[in-house]
C-alpha cells in the first residue's frame, strides 16, 4: 500500500509532463460477465457484487492505470431513488482499496441528467449533483470528473458544482466535431467549461478513436483561440465509428446488442467496450 500524503496528485502529475491513463468500460465488461443486465446501465453492481467490481478495478490497475474512477455512472438520485447513497460510497470504497494498492488516483463521476432534458431546471439539476459530491467529499476522492454530457448548458452546471468541493475537476461531453445537441461547437465547449472551472476537458464516449482525437483538435483550437490553457482528456470506444451521424454509436442500427463484430475486428483502448488486456483507456495529457 502506497504510503499515506505520498502520491501526487493529478494536476501535478499533469503539469510535471506526465500522461496519465485512466481504467475503462465497467458497464459493457460487467454485463459481458454476467453483472450487469444490458440495457439499464445502473451500478447497483458494487454493492450487489462488490468483489466483481474491485477485481475489474485490479485488472486496470495490473494493466497499467493511474486513474481508479468510481462505479457511479448514472447512480444519482433520480436513477437510483433510495440506494443512491450505500450505492456512491460503496463505489468510492472499492475504488480507493484498489487505488492505494498502487500509485493510482481515485476520481468520483458523475454524469448528465435525464429532468435536464425534461424542463433545464438549473436547481434542479445542480441539486442531484450535490448529492453526489458530498458522498465523494466524505470518502475524499482525489478529483471528480463530469462526463458523458450531451449539452454544453448542463456540463458547465456540472462543473459549477463540482468546483465548489475544491478538488480540481475534470470534464468530457460525449460530442463528435460537429458539437453538443444545441450545435455548440467543440472549441465553444471547451472554453465554456475552462471557464466554469475545469482543470481538465476533453471527450468520451459514443466515437471511435479518429473522430474522438478529431474532436479533440478542435477543443484545443478553441482554447488556444480564447487564450486559455487547460489538459486534455480522451475517453474514446474500443472500436471505429466512420459511419455514426452526429449522436455517436448510439445512432447506429446495430445499438445496443449489435455491436460485437465492431468490437472483436477492432480492439483499442477506450471507454465503453474495452477490456483491461488492452492496456491504457483513458488518458489526460498537457493542452
Amino acid at each position: 500500500m502506497a504510503p499515506a500524503g505520498a502520491k501526487k496528485g493529478i494536476l501535478e502529475r499533469l503539469e510535471s509532463g506526465e500522461v496519465v491513463v485512466g481504467d475503462g468500460g465497467f458497464l459493457i465488461t460487467l454485463e459481458k460477465r454476467g453483472y450487469v443486465k444490458a440495457g439499464l446501465w445502473t451500478p447497483e453492481v458494487v454493492v450487489e457484487h462488490p468483489d466483481a467490481v474491485g477485481q475489474l478495478h485490479m485488472e486496470f490497475l495490473r494493466a497499467g492505470a493511474n486513474v481508479m474512477q468510481t462505479f457511479t455512472f448514472s447512480a444519482s438520485e433520480e436513477k437510483l431513488e433510495s440506494k443512491w447513497k450505500d450505492v456512491n460510497a460503496a463505489a468510492c470504497d472499492l475504488a480507493r482499496e484498489v487505488a492505494d494498492k498502487g500509485d493510482a488516483l481515485v476520481a468520483g463521476g458523475i454524469c448528465q441528467t435525464a429532468i435536464y432534458k425534461q424542463d433545464a431546471d438549473e436547481a434542479r439539476v445542480k441539486r442531484l449533483f450535490r448529492l453526489q459530491v458530498e458522498v465523494f467529499a466524505r470518502k475524499n476522492v482525489d478529483f471528480l470528473i463530469a462526463e458523458y454530457f450531451e449539452h454544453a448548458e448542463e456540463a458547465v452546471w456540472a462543473v459549477e458544482v463540482l468546483k465548489e468541493s475544491g478538488k480540481p475537476v475534470a470534464a468530457t461531453m460525449c460530442i463528435g466535431p460537429e458539437g453538443d445537441k444545441n450545435d455548440v461547437t467543440p472549441g465553444e465547449c471547451a472554453v465554456k467549461l475552462v471557464k466554469a472551472g475545469a482543470s481538465i476537458v476533453g471527450v468520451n464516449c459514443r466515437f471511435g478513436p479518429g473522430i474522438s482525437l478529431k474532436t479533440m483538435k478542435l477543443m484545443k483550437e478553441g482554447l488556444q483561440a480564447a487564450g486559455l490553457k487547460a489538459h486534455l482528456m480522451v475517453q474514446s470506444l474500443g472500436f471505429h465509428t466512420p459511419d455514426c451521424g452526429k449522436g455517436g454509436f448510439v445512432d447506429l442500427p446495430e445499438y445496443p446488442f449489435g455491436k460485437l463484430r465492431r468490437i472483436l475486428e477492432v480492439p483499442e483502448t477506450s471507454c465503453c467496450d474495452i477490456m483491461n488486456n488492452y492496456g491504457s483507456v483513458l488518458q489526460f495529457k498537457t493542452a
